[in-house]
């Protein structure tokens, strides 16, 4: 299982960036799938997630109304759009995948705190003042 970010880099307080994950090896489609991220000195935090069933998503309240999360099942991606960056959102972002059966709809409502057993390597995101 490999899960590939992208779309990291330097960007302005105020500005954008997409960040991006592909994955293989697994069947994405059943896969509950978010993204963390890690400042240097930090605990890792949850970004966003979206489960597989019914494509709920679920969005921390640091950035809820700036960062959206979206999944394409044909392309077994999943990517993030973040908007009106801060620099507290500078960080190491991390993909990662949790198996659809156990995160997600009834069984376990909170996508944040779903098993995630497959993790990428990170993307670097910089957002200066």
């Amino acid at each position: 299982v490999q899960l590939v970010e992208s779309g990291g880099g330097l960007a302005q307080a105020g500005g954008s960036l997409r960040l991006s994950c592909a994955t293989s090896g697994l069947e994405f489609k059943t896969y509950a799938m978010a993204w963390f991220r890690q400042a240097s000195g930090k605990e890792r935090e949850f970004v966003a997630a979206v489960s597989w069933r019914i494509q709920e998503t679920e969005i921390a309240d640091s950035v809820k109304g700036r960062f959206t999360i979206s999944r394409d099942n044909a392309q077994n991606t999943i990517t993030v759009e973040m908007n009106d960056l801060l620099p507290e959102d500078t960080a190491d972002y991390y993909c990662a995948a949790a198996d659809g059966l156990y995160c997600g709809g009834s069984v376990h409502p909170d996508l944040s705190t779903c098993s995630y057993s497959y993790w990428g390597q990170g993307t670097q995101v910089t957002v200066s003042s």
